[in-house]
């Protein structure tokens, strides 16, 4: 019950006279399951900050490539610590690895990027 200047009175409920829609009319095709499942493998490996910022460094690097020795020292972790983030992001297929004598070189997988940002981009 409200009350409004010391007097009681019911709040008066209106019928609805259109029917009301409660589910919008999709817009494009929504993932399936596996599609999901893949989604969520690649953006767990996005979802750490010095992933990200390995990523990013590659991706400004000349020719969208970088040796891991360039690599260490901006994110300020150990190689060790490196070379696992770089593992990981290898296996979710977002660089790829060659040797130049000692040195390893990560590269940014052209279009590896395409999937993550088709679903996050309205269309």
């Amino acid at each position: 019950m409200l009350t409004y200047a010391g007097h009681m009175s019911t709040p008066t409920l209106l019928p609805l006279t259109e029917n009301v829609v409660c589910r919008a009319p999709l817009t494009r095709q929504p993932l399936d399951a596996g599609q999901a499942v893949d989604l969520a493998r690649l953006l767990k490996a996005l979802a750490d900050p010095a992933r990200l910022r390995l990523l990013s460094i590659v991706a400004a690097s000349e020719g969208q490539q970088a040796c891991v020795c360039d690599l260490t020292e901006p994110v300020g972790l150990s190689q060790p610590t490196i070379s696992h983030h770089l593992k990981v992001l290898m296996e979710a297929g977002f660089l790829s690895r060659s040797k130049r004598g000692t040195w390893a070189y990560y590269a940014l997988v052209p279009g590896a990027l395409d999937s993550v940002a088709t679903v996050l981009v309205t269309a």
